[in-house]
């Protein structure tokens, strides 16, 4: 219980820190991609309303003297003219060109203006990108148009490298995370593992307190009978003592199941035979309760696991069944072989329950 309590808090721990740092990481990279992107699209609609052309700033804007840093304004410098890389096609509607002006790129040659004539044509007017540029698409009336190709390869060069960067220290983060909490976690589940053992050594203690006083009231019941003979008083004292009894050896059983140190005894074993017998032994019982107990066992079933557990395991699913099924509803118990390995199914009419309650049918004690 203890480690998979543990387990579960690392997964649980591990899921929220990754969840806060990816968004994190896709806010991070968002807002910087909307950030360039809004700088580029600013860049060639300024381009744009100059008729294809970036002017300089005037010489007025010169800084101070003795200040050797350009005056800014936005993203605009003095140097911003002579920096930006970029070059003009006009062209009409069937892909003609009409004029490529390239002046300011070196990268692009006449031979290649027919090919990012066509990409234009093909987007249509407004902003679109492709391989290192992004491009501007505005019609000039009388079926012409002007197509702006601004240089952003270094722009889109940074925003992969921020990804990149911004994923690496994630995963790095994630791990670094991952090391603490495991670190830390059994610390963190330590008021809650106390709780468990008192609550495992109260259940413990309270059953060998009661072992005692149960033996000897089922002792006195049987002096008794053998004095004054069967009476139906006595048979029901001794009827609730057996379930007393019974009640004892389930506490003991729960709080040796909790512990971790108790290691279940894997060994091949005949599977089949083990769910038989166990089943004929309520046959009397189911009987007795009005109910007709029909096994489907398939033969010569080999399991590799705990036998003594898989007894338990059926005894628990037969003696609810008897207990708690609808009066003479017939109690069915199947095994079987599948793709997936040994299946045991068990079932029983009973009355209505609650959707509520269905998820607490194998709750500790839920009755």
């Amino acid at each position: 219980m203890i480690k998979q309590l543990r387990k579960k808090f690392i997964r649980i721990a591990m899921l929220a820190v990754t969840s806060v740092l990816l968004l994190l990481c896709v806010i991070v990279n968002l807002a910087n991609f909307l950030s360039v992107n809004s700088q580029l699209n600013e860049m060639l609609s300024v381009i744009q309303s100059n008729q294809g052309s970036l002017p300089p700033m005037p010489r007025g804007d010169k800084p101070p003297d003795g200040d050797k840093k350009p005056k800014q304004d936005g993203q605009f410098t003095q140097e911003t003219a002579y920096s930006t890389r970029y070059f003009v096609l006009r062209f009409t509607s069937d892909g003609q060109l009409v004029r490529a002006d390239l002046d300011k790129i070196a990268a692009v040659t006449q031979d290649d203006t027919d090919e990012y004539v066509q990409i234009a044509l093909k987007h249509g007017e407004g902003f679109g990108y492709t391989s290192g540029y992004k491009y501007y698409v505005t019609a000039d009336g009388d079926g012409r148009y002007t197509a702006i190709f601004l240089d952003c390869y270094r722009e889109m060069r940074s925003m992969i490298t921020l990804a990149v960067l911004s994923v690496a220290a994630m995963a790095i983060s994630i791990a670094l995370v991952y090391v603490i909490v495991v670190l830390f976690s059994r610390k963190a589940i330590d008021p809650v593992v106390k709780s468990a053992e008192r609550q495992k050594q109260f259940i413990t203690d309270a059953s060998h307190e009661l072992k005692t006083p149960i033996t000897v009231i089922a002792t006195s019941l049987k002096v008794l009978e053998m004095e004054v003979g069967e009476q139906k008083w006595i048979d029901k004292a001794q009827a609730q003592t057996e379930k007393l009894k019974e009640l004892v050896n389930s506490l003991v059983t729960l709080s040796r199941m909790d512990e971790e140190e108790t290691p279940l005894k894997f060994a091949d074993f005949d599977i089949s035979a083990a769910v038989n017998e166990t089943a004929d032994s309520f046959n009397e019982s189911a009987e007795a309760a009005g109910h007709r107990l029909i096994t489907d066992i398939a033969p010569d079933i080999y399991y590799n696991g705990d036998e003594y557990a898989v007894r338990q395991l059926v005894s628990i699913l037969l003696d609810n069944a008897v207990k708690y099924a609808s009066p003479d509803s017939p109690i069915t118990l199947k095994l079987e072989k599948d793709r997936k390995g040994v299946v045991i199914r068990s079932s029983n009419g009973c009355d209505n329950i609650d959707a509520e309650d269905t998820k607490k049918l194998f709750d500790r004690f839920y009755r």
